[in-house]
């Protein structure tokens, strides 16, 4: 699992009073439990590369010694007696009862070698890596630490703190009274746990036959040289080290010819895990912490890489992760100087800009909910919402501060914060007039010019509520989701792996997804500040303006809706911007005709695939694998962590593969509740299943196929015609480019009639019968239309999607 393992990190309690430090990384069905122990100044996050690997299938354990790295340093005489009771102590705290695997490198190698002795029937197998059988150092390196402890302190704090993690007094201590007198000969004798014996054979810290007769000494024991390697062999030599140790822990491997999962985990409940791409887990530990930690995480790992690109070009401005993260808690400071406190709501009216990102990631850092909505929003709607949150801040554009004023009269609004395009622009491109004066509102750009950049540090909780996201209303009135920390980053971490092969700091993701709808703010920010990718922030779409970003930034990652992928389809010379760097999309929002995915892949070579979501599961519950089997027509299959049946619509049992019902989720991902409602349990019920209100069907594989929303599909007598099915056929014709169809009940008719509406490509000409034609020979005669109307665009939202219910009034 490719993700910063800090975020897993937490304190371990010992009913000794002593505190370590602990990574604890679990999926949700773990095969094994792995423990990794550290050398003698070491630290647990020397083994990340082992830990992101076997954390897919397995929890991986790796605590900080005491005097090591973050856990309590007591004044103690750290004998290998006490490191062995703190690991014991510390798997009772954390609860493994089960069985396990014991890792130890260097001198956490006699640490493991010694519980294995004292407690083997916890121990399932051990591995030894760069273990001795002696640990006595030699010359200049044993005179260093036989230094007084002050000059000790002197030069650990001038040089070797960037080498040995530990205190100057457990250094010294620990030497002494532990490696100075482990003589392990006769304990790897007594071993009667089958052990692996993992070397370089360049390791020169201790005397090199002290480390080749280890193996030799163990009854049974396995060894695996990995060659030319250091001390370090698990950093220096990561591939053969894993590949030793999963031969050696998994005694028969067994992956689907796909590569990606293994026989056992395709269950009969989840036939789709075998049709994961490679390196794509079946499940996603969550991290116990909060959204705003993901961005602290990425800033203080890469610092100085760029998180935002807005404008173009001389005129652009890029963004660090730095300035970003210090921009969010100078907006956090701000709110807390208003008064805001925990809980408190904060709705933000913005389009895709910087401040977006900072204000969405200062609200959370201080604690607060962040409502997020549109500024196309009616005036109407943004006072409904407004009062329905109870919101006490508004944040917006500008030139949106009458709509804000109203909206602010109307409620219960206690400030205003404006914010300028220009705020993020460098000065000599900055709008000549000064942005205007919004009385009474505090202006972005100098209300943050007087806060702190020092993170507030409030507390937060992964269960806290963090956002209401407004429904889009296609089909009924808008309703406040609900949704947590955990939520938040779940989906943030499904959607980022099922693109298994992207890497941190080396993507950019082109994004024009409005971030004030969860769709967009999954999948172009969070999702992007997770990798430490760079954002290219578009306010809105405009094709040129999309396709000159794209040559000038060269994106890699292009999460969009079918109506975007239609309109780069559709402008001639598209190849001269450069397309071809994008390597991969995601469709969401609407159905995306395999018609519109085939043409935009011939045009950038690169790959899109169709998912699914909704709102009310924070947005991705479905993806097509990326490079593995795609079905037409299909949403493809549940993302890791994520369960999916379906369910007759009459009686709510489980109906067979190849059935249709209604679409039921479970995971991660699924919304605590929503705002304010009086029947919590209507929409997500007592064992965690969201009715999602779309009619869909789930074949032998597992893939799943949308067929209609409820409130879409259209009873034309004794039939029920699925929407998808029509608009699938009309979008084979070569002079359409969009289409909706509807159920219409027309005057002194018994029942629905299939209505659709079409927009023409540019400058081509089709008639009513022509299109007709073309449906009569492809659908029964029940789902033909009664009706095809002509329209120059199709009302939708401000994602893209179609506002069908505007179709029927």
């Amino acid at each position: 699992m490719q993700v910063d393992i800090e975020l897993y990190r937490r304190d371990a309690q010992l009913p000794t009073g002593l505190r370590l430090s602990v990574i604890d990384i679990a999926p949700e069905h773990p095969a094994r439990t792995m423990v990794f122990v550290h050398g003698f100044g070491g630290r647990s996050s020397q083994w990340a590369q082992q830990l992101k690997t076997f954390s897919d299938t397995a929890r991986v354990i790796a605590p900080d010694l005491r005097g090591h790295g973050q856990s309590d340093a007591p004044r103690t005489d750290y004998t290998l007696a006490e490191h062995v009771a703190d690991l014991d102590a510390l798997l009772n705290t954390l609860g493994v009862s089960e069985r396990f695997v014991l890792l130890g490198h260097s001198f956490g190698g006699a640490v493991v070698t010694e519980y294995a002795l004292a407690h083997p029937e916890r121990i399932e197998k051990l591995v030894l890596i760069a273990t001795a059988g002696e640990f006595r150092l030699t010359g200049a390196a044993r005179a260093l630490i036989g230094l007084p402890l002050p000059v000790l302190s002197v030069l650990h704090r001038a040089y070797a703190h960037r080498a040995m993690f530990a205190t100057p007094y457990a250094i010294a201590t620990m030497y002494r009274h532990s490696l100075a007198r482990w003589q392990g000969w006769s304990a790897f004798r007594s071993l009667q746990t089958p052990t692996l014996v993992i070397r370089g054979n360049r390791d020169n810290v201790f005397e090199p036959r002290h480390f080749i007769d280890v193996a030799r000494t163990i009854p049974g024991a396995e060894e695996v040289d990995v060659g030319a390697s250091g001390h370090m062999v698990m950093l220096e030599r990561v591939d053969a080290v894993n590949r030793a140790i999963e031969r050696f822990i998994v005694e028969r491997p067994k992956r689907s010819l796909t590569g990606a999962a293994s026989a056992t985990r395709a269950t009969r409940d989840m036939p789709w895990l075998s049709f994961y791409d490679r390196g794509v887990p079946a499940t996603i530990s969550i991290p116990p912490v909060s959204l705003p930690d993901v961005l602290r995480s990425t800033a203080r790992r890469f610092p100085h890489h760029t998180a935002m690109i807005f404008g173009h070009g001389l005129r652009g401005n890029h963004i660090s992760y730095r300035a970003l993260d210090r921009d969010a808690s100078r907006f956090a400071n701000l709110l807390l100087s208003l008064g805001i406190r925990k809980g408190d709501r904060v709705l933000l009216l913005l389009p895709n800009l910087p401040q977006s990102v900072v204000a969405y990631y200062g609200v959370l850092r201080a604690g607060g909910v962040v409502v997020s909505t549109t500024p196309l929003s009616e005036p109407t709607e943004l006072i409904r919402q407004a009062r329905e949150s109870g919101a006490r801040v508004l944040v917006t554009l500008d030139r949106n501060a009458e709509a804000a004023r109203q909206a602010q009269a109307a409620s219960g609004i206690e400030h205003l914060i404006v914010v300028n395009v220009g705020d993020y622009l460098p000065i000599w491109v900055r709008p000549f007039a000064p942005p205007p004066r919004v009385e009474g509102a505090h202006a972005y750009r100098a209300a943050l010019a007087r806060q702190s950049p020092a993170d507030p540090n409030v507390a937060l909780d992964p269960t806290d509520l963090a956002l209401i996201q407004f429904t889009s209303g296609t089909t009924d009135k808008p309703k406040g989701v609900m949704l947590t920390h955990r939520n938040l980053i779940a989906n943030t971490l499904q959607t980022r792996h099922w693109f298994a092969d992207l890497r941190e700091k080396k993507e950019t993701f082109l994004c024009v997804l409005p971030f004030s709808h969860v769709y967009g703010m999954t999948t172009a920010m969070n999702v992007p500040i997770a990798l430490g990718a760079t954002m290219v922030i578009l306010p809105n779409f405009v094709t040129r303006e999309a396709l000159e970003a794209i040559r000038r930034h060269r994106p890699t990652m292009f999460p969009g809706v079918p109506t975007m992928f239609v309109a780069i389809n559709n402008v001639k010379g598209a190849r001269k911007y450069g397309i071809r760097s994008i390597r991969a999309c995601i469709s969401g929002a609407a159905p995306l005709p395999v018609e519109v995915q085939e043409a935009f892949e011939k045009l950038t070579r690169g790959r899109l695939v169709e998912g699914y979501g909704l709102t009310e599961a924070t947005t991705v519950t479905h993806a097509n694998p990326l490079y593995g089997r795609r079905k037409v027509g299909s949403i493809g299959v549940p993302l890791p962590g994520t369960q999916a049946r379906i369910l007759d619509l009459a009686t709510g049992r489980e109906l067979p593969p190849g059935q249709i019902g209604e679409l039921a989720i479970r995971g991660p991902q699924v919304m605590a509740g929503y705002w304010n409602d009086s029947n919590p349990g209507e929409a997500v019920n007592a064992e965690g299943w969201l009715l999602t209100g779309d009619v869909a069907r789930m074949d032998e594989d597992g893939y799943f196929e949308v067929v209609a929303r409820k409130r879409e599909m259209i009873l034309a007598g004794d039939y029920q015609v699925y929407p998808r099915d029509i608009e699938e056929v009309l979008y084979e014709h070569p002079k359409v480019r969009e289409v909706a169809v509807v159920g219409v009940q027309p005057a002194r008719w018994p029942f629905q009639r299939v209505k659709a509406y079409v927009v023409l490509r540019e400058g081509q000409e089709a008639s009513e019968e022509e299109l007709m034609a073309l449906c009569k020979r492809r659908l029964e005669e029940y789902a033909v239309p009664w009706q095809i109307e002509f329209r120059r665009e199709l009302p939708k939202n401000f994602v893209g999607k179609v506002v069908r219910r505007l179709l029927v009034e």
